[in-house]
């Protein structure tokens, strides 16, 4: 299945500072777009860092989505590392200066100029909501850390993706996770193409367990469901989705 990941940068999401807002909407639109979104890492403004997981994640990946560190300011180092982990050096964009002059006019400065230096090859995507265009360099989608730009781009990107809708089924249990746990591990084993998982509820007074099936193939949900629920003594199962 097509898989991506997501590298949100800024030491003031690690420091408390900023709550971060962009990984729930990724995760939003990666479930829409039928993308599983396999890894999601928070880094600190350290360009060493930033490179080392931009890499891993674009070696590892369908698609990357970079959230933050793309201001003019000292900390803000995210276009420099993903050049810097393809080994590229950054470029000024004309279409890009073109734009903060037209922004700034007679007041423009070398900091925000700043925001037109892309890494070499890096293409631009035209975006909704934002002075500036979206910028995508091989599978990495650079994207701004305001929730409020992160969400525009993020939607308008999106629009490029090549995902596959999963099917998914769902059986809610009053049980406790340790007396159906066997009974899980079989089906598990019986059907390596179906992600099964388990998720307890606290609060819920209808049910106690949530076990959700997800696969491409709808069949194998199926076939797996059947099998589940065959070995479920039926007075644990309050239903079925």
């Amino acid at each position: 299945m097509t898989t991506a990941a997501g590298v949100i940068i800024g030491d003031e999401i690690l420091s408390g500072k900023v709550t971060d807002e962009n990984t729930s909407y990724l995760i939003k639109v990666m479930k829409e777009v039928g993308v599983r979104l396999h890894r999601v890492a928070i880094v600190g403004d350290e360009m060493d860092d930033i490179v080392r997981e931009v890499r891993f994640c674009s070696e590892k990946h369908d698609y990357v989505f970079t959230s933050g560190g793309v201001g003019p300011t000292h900390d803000d180092l995210t276009m420099a590392a993903v050049a810097a982990a393809f080994d590229l050096p950054l470029e000024r964009d004309p279409v890009i200066e073109a734009m903060v002059h037209q922004h700034w006019g007679p007041a423009v400065t070398e900091a925000a100029l700043k925001l037109a230096d892309l890494p070499q090859g890096a293409r631009l995507v035209r975006t909704k909501g934002s002075m500036l265009p979206g910028v995508v360099l091989r599978n990495i989608f650079i994207l701004p850390g305001i929730p409020k730009l992160f969400r525009a781009k993020l939607r308008d990107l999106s629009q490029e993706l090549e995902g596959e809708a999963l099917s998914l089924s769902a059986v809610k249990l009053r049980a406790d996770e340790s007396s159906v746990a066997s009974i899980l591990n079989q089906v598990v084993a019986a059907h390596p193409a179906v992600q099964i998982g388990s998720y307890p509820r606290m609060d819920d007074p209808e049910y106690t367990v949530r076990v959700t099936l997800e696969a491409l193939d709808p069949d194998a949900v199926k076939r797996a469901l059947n099998q589940l629920l065959s070995l479920l003594p039926p007075t644990l199962v309050v239903g079925t989705e």
